[in-house]
């Protein structure tokens, strides 16, 4: 059992996860999202991952959705700012069969134009499911806020307008743009030897290799702090604060991954949390997230509540806050918060398809495999200085940006 890392002739790399299992957890991750669209075509990553369940060559609808199905498998996609995944769970007999789908439906769809306008009609119906979601669409409002004019700048469901301009050339032109095997990987956890798998994988995805197309890298120059206030239809104000931070291959990575688990992560016990809601009684919903991309993140805390009780939350998050910057969390608490995050990974290793769909991302970041160990290894690494220089580069109330979402008059 173990980690192999297995490499195509034409490119593609192959991550198995051998694991004494008879389910099988498998996913083919293109290393394209939404800010890899253009300017007049945004939604297009999205909608493609729709279309490719409609028809191929040899498939319709109907025997794409039941090749996994009729044998008690599951089968789905998700698209987000940098990535396209297809996954599937099944039985142990059944992989060839999944990864033979996987095959046909990336480069075999024919994008009729019947099933195009009928995704189109599905996803303006998600727009406005989202829409009516703030506490959803106000995060990637203010992803807006920070990164306008570059691909991360826009929200991966895209725009009506230009949804609805997209045909089937541009959909076309955009798969033979991006859909590389540079940039494609397959991870694979279940119970087969590394020989079995590059039998398999090497017979199914025989495509050759094209030139690795150049990725979408514009970032804005980091902008002075911009405060804006949005007036919809809502009942609770909500509010977005945050700051462009680390991305993947930056070595505070892993103390603000941290950091923000400790202010307002996973658990109830979290900073923000105990003193917001526990002890005051005022949100609801109160979080903070990191998001990595290639080149940058973002950093960021989110709340709800009523509007009589905004600036009042405000002043409380604000107070946390100025605590890590002024001064350093002793080492007592640093332990407590790594046994909490080194635990909480531990734990999530039991999701086979979501560490699976992690490593295999990990491969197209790093190309390399990441161990366990090797995350426990990092956060052991971590020191309150680093903990406190992050804190106070990050936190200052002039660097940070806000987004809130007031009812209307």
């Amino acid at each position: 059992m173990g980690y192999h890392l297995i490499r195509l002739e034409n490119g593609i790399r192959v991550l198995l996860n051998r694991q004494a299992s008879t389910i099988t957890h498998t996913c083919l991750i293109v290393n394209v999202g939404s800010r890899d669209e253009q300017d007049g075509k945004f939604g297009m990553a999205h909608f493609i991952e729709h279309l490719l369940f409609k028809q191929t060559d040899r498939r319709n609808t109907n025997q794409i959705l039941n090749r996994l199905e009729s044998v008690g498998g599951d089968l789905n996609a998700y698209t987000t700012k940098e990535y396209t995944c297809i996954h599937a769970s099944v039985l142990k007999p059944y992989l060839n069969r999944a990864l033979d789908l996987f095959e046909d439906i990336t480069f075999h769809s024919t994008f009729p134009e019947s099933e195009m306008t009928k995704e189109k009609g599905v996803i303006l119906d998600e727009m406005a499911s989202y829409l009516d979601s703030p506490e959803e669409s106000i995060m990637d409002d203010f992803d807006d806020l920070l990164f306008a004019g570059t691909g991360l700048g826009h929200n991966i469901l895209g725009l009506e307008k230009d949804l609805l301009s997209i045909s089937r050339q541009d959909v076309q032109d955009f798969i033979a743009q991006n859909y590389t095997a540079e940039d494609i990987a397959i991870g694979i956890s279940g119970d087969y030897t590394p020989k079995e798998i590059e039998r398999m994988v090497g017979k199914l995805f025989t495509f050759p290799l094209r030139e690795k197309r150049p990725k979408n890298s514009s970032l804005p120059e980091l902008p002075s702090p911009i405060h804006r206030v949005v007036h919809k239809p809502i009942n609770q104000v909500h509010y977005a604060l945050g700051i462009p931070a680390f991305g993947i291959h930056d070595s505070r990575k892993t103390a603000l991954m941290l950091l923000n688990n400790m202010l307002g992560g996973i658990g109830m016990s979290s900073i923000l949390n105990l003193s917001i809601r526990e002890k005051h009684g005022i949100a609801y919903t109160i979080e903070s997230s990191y998001v990595m991309y290639a080149d940058t993140g973002i950093f960021s805390i989110y709340l709800g509540t009523d509007e009589e009780k905004m600036a009042r939350a405000k002043r409380l998050v604000r107070k946390e806050l100025d605590k890590l910057m002024i001064k350093p969390i002793s080492e007592a608490t640093l332990n407590k918060a790594k046994h909490k995050f080194k635990g909480q990974i531990a734990l999530a290793e039991e999701n086979r398809m979501s560490v699976i769909i992690a490593e295999t991302k990990n491969i197209l970041d790093y190309g390399a495999i990441i161990t366990l160990e090797d995350v426990f290894h990092k956060i052991d690494a971590v020191s309150t200085t680093d903990v406190h220089e992050i804190a106070s580069d990050l936190f200052a109330e002039n660097r940070m940006s806000s987004l809130s979402f007031f009812p209307e008059d």
